[in-house]
């Protein structure tokens, strides 16, 4: 099952779309949003799945299917929290500015909380009032929770997962170093956060995901140019279900939490990088200074996974850079 939501005031209409996403039908006599179907999720998945079925099987006629007309699955989550679940990025980071990797990092998961008001749509612009805040996309696997209690093992909390999906979680680097100084997080940092078209329910993705990883490769395409496709499900040294077990080490999840896995890397960058840091960071390394820039304004950012048979799953993140400028 995909699930969508087109936009329509601040939580968005939601949407059953095809598998192919050329169509979709209205949920609203289900569910309204997204979050209301999360909220009474053991009732409405039934009802949902059953509109879906429908539409793939042609009992009822869908509308044509615009990923530009979507906001964020959930437009507003009460939860977004995001791991760096590939230390492997971590370690090449922390190597390129000649630091060494705690070893505590391979056995206890590193996330933050980020903001999650308003998420944006995946075609919505990329807009920051400067270049010299070093502008940069992070290409993340993403899932979405039912009601999680605390203190819940691993091995059950995979069994929470309820929808899967990529993101966009835009970085300003060159604000990052002064905010983690202070010792207290990221925050001016972190500016909105991407997501895909549509989330889907685990069994869309059959053999590719194993009940905690994707095991598929997320392309990342900077004007027209591929940076990279690592796999997701390699190398993920934290799996969703960990994430979550973490997460909810002394409370409870609300239902409609959304976890990231953090920028998706392979060890050795072989099959490139998911995000602008991780190219630099090599470039460091091999030539002592990096030399890829940044995004600038007007650069387009791309993000995408396919199945076996190289059709989109998620539908594509399209996203422009673009300034913009205070209106007070």
């Amino acid at each position: 099952m995909k699930l969508a939501s087109l936009k329509q005031g601040r939580d968005g209409q939601l949407v059953v779309v095809s598998k192919d996403l050329s169509q979709y039908v209205s949920a609203d006599s289900i569910a309204p949003t997204l979050q209301a179907a999360l909220d009474d999720w053991a009732v409405t998945e039934g009802k949902l799945r059953n509109l879906y079925d429908d539409l793939e099987k042609g009992k009822i006629k869908g509308m044509a299917f615009h990923p530009e007309k979507c906001d964020a699955p959930l437009p507003r989550a009460y939860h977004w929290v995001d791991g760096s679940a590939y230390v492997t990025h971590v370690e090449l980071v922390r190597k390129a500015r000649g630091a060494d990797l705690p070893a505590s990092f391979w056995v206890d998961p590193l996330v933050y909380m980020g903001a999650s008001d308003a998420f944006i749509g995946p075609c919505d612009d990329i807009l920051v009032e400067s270049e010299d805040w070093g502008i940069d996309f992070e290409a993340e696997v993403a899932v979405i929770t039912d009601d999680v209690p605390a203190g819940i093992k691993p091995e059950n909390a995979r069994k929470h997962i309820k929808l899967l999906g990529i993101l966009n979680d835009v970085s300003l680097r060159n604000l990052i170093p002064a905010e983690l100084a202070k010792q207290f997080g990221f925050y001016q940092s972190k500016p909105w956060t991407a997501f895909s078209p549509v989330f889907v329910t685990p069994d869309e993705l059959g053999e590719a995901w194993d009940g905690t990883k994707i095991h598929l490769p997320l392309h990342a395409i900077l004007n027209g140019k591929s940076m990279g496709h690592p796999n997701a499900g390699v190398d993920m040294t934290f799996d969703f279900g960990q994430l979550i077990s973490h997460v909810a080490k002394s409370r409870d999840l609300m239902a409609g939490t959304v976890v990231g896995s953090g920028t998706v890397s392979n060890k050795g960058s072989e099959d490139g990088s998911c995000c602008l840091a991780e190219v630099r960071c090599l470039e460091t390394i091999a030539d002592g200074k990096p030399s890829t820039p940044f995004m600038s304004f007007g650069d387009r950012i791309e993000i995408d996974m396919f199945d076996k048979d190289g059709k989109t799953i998620f539908g594509r993140i399209n996203q422009k850079v673009k300034q913009y400028f205070p209106k007070e």
